[in-house]
């Protein structure tokens, strides 16, 4: 049976929240039968829902602001 899960994939400091915050991809990883590569469904901010509470708009892994990206600035 496949397995789904969130990973953290890499982490920076968000200045919308003030906090350290992880880039996190949805993974699929396939049945052990199967040989086929982990597959990567979607990516999500681990406090974009937080993000969306307060009013403002803070970047694209919250939904509210496609021009800002925080993983892409603090490389």
């Amino acid at each position: 049976m496949a397995v789904k899960q969130w990973e953290t994939v890499k982490y920076c400091f968000c200045e919308h929240v003030k906090k350290e915050v992880g880039f996190e991809a949805e993974v699929i990883y396939p049945a052990d039968h199967i040989p086929d590569e982990p597959r990567i469904l979607a990516h999500r901010c681990s406090l974009g829902f937080q993000c969306n509470l307060d009013g403002r708009a803070s970047c694209k892994w919250a939904g509210t602001n496609p021009a800002y990206d925080p993983f892409a600035v603090s490389e």
